[in-house]
């Protein structure tokens, strides 16, 4: 039977936090905020030894902020927030534990999204500023630049993206000024362009969004007009459509997953609490 145990406490009290599988098996937490305000933190945990430890701070202090792991090993920092929205992007080099910044995004972003392609390259989509975005950047490593990109066809906060096999980015629901959005959309890569796949059956933010071995996108909880949910979707890329999953055992709203080696599952909540399974 599958079970949950108790691992290693943070160093650090966070939420609005990041998480992330480092190549070396390791998870890097980034950032975010508790009662001494924004975080310039990271820590380092490792799987096998159930423990924690500090490396070094980012340049900057920020919350709610997104880390991206790029395929030579480096996690790209984007956006966030401290006690205004950030434009700016630094790089953590897990072989000497340093951070750099590179050249910042053409927006300032919060609660976006950064996914990395196949080809090397980040997407960057949505989030918000002064108002919600729908427009979309993309960062290439090799030249620190980033560049505009095709724009979503509808403006997202909280929402999520997933990086299917065939290499196009799923984007799932989220907010806008109008509410919680069911509306899903795929970016191809290939032309920089957008295309609106099948709705989702509900409406929801928060929620997060897992590929499957299968290939299918499993989504599941956040929050909508009727509060937190418990229930979950499966979408399907060979038909682009979506079938309700049983319901999850509780509500859950901004979790923290990753995907550690075994498929053990790492949650970080909102505070110092780390569970393994």
């Amino acid at each position: 039977m599958e079970t949950w145990t108790t691992t290693g406490s943070m160093n650090s009290e966070r939420w609005q936090h990041t998480a992330s599988v480092l190549p070396n098996g390791k998870v890097l937490v980034t950032g975010g905020n508790n009662n001494d305000g924004y975080l310039s933190s990271a820590e380092l945990y490792d799987p096998s030894t159930e423990t924690w430890k500090t490396t070094s701070r980012m340049n900057s202090e920020r919350g709610e902020h997104i880390a991206t792991v790029l395929i030579n090993g480096t996690v790209l920092v984007t956006g966030g927030n401290n006690y205004g929205i950030l434009r700016s992007a630094e790089l953590y080099d897990p072989s000497t534990e340093t951070w750099t910044s590179t050249s910042s995004m053409n927006s300032k972003r919060v609660k976006h999204t950064a996914s990395a392609l196949p080809n090397g390259k980040v997407l960057v989509t949505g989030g918000q500023n002064a108002d919600v975005l729908n427009s979309a950047e993309l960062y290439d490593p090799s030249t620190g630049i980033w560049t505009a990109t095709g724009s979503m066809n509808s403006r997202r906060v909280h929402h999520t993206a997933s990086v299917l096999s065939n290499g196009s980015v799923l984007v799932t629901a989220g907010q806008s000024k109008d509410g919680f959005l069911s509306s899903a959309e795929l970016y191809d890569p290939s032309t920089g362009t957008w295309a609106e796949t099948g709705s989702m059956n509900s409406g929801r933010s928060w929620h997060t969004a897992s590929i499957l071995t299968n290939e299918k996108v499993l989504v599941t909880g956040g929050q909508s007009d009727d509060g937190l949910l418990s229930s979950a979707e499966l979408y399907d890329p060979s038909t682009g459509t979506w079938i309700n999953n049983h319901n999850g055992n509780s509500s859950q709203e901004e979790i923290t997953v990753s995907v550690l080696t075994k498929r053990k599952m790492f949650g970080i909540g909102e505070w110092s609490n780390v569970s393994v399974v």
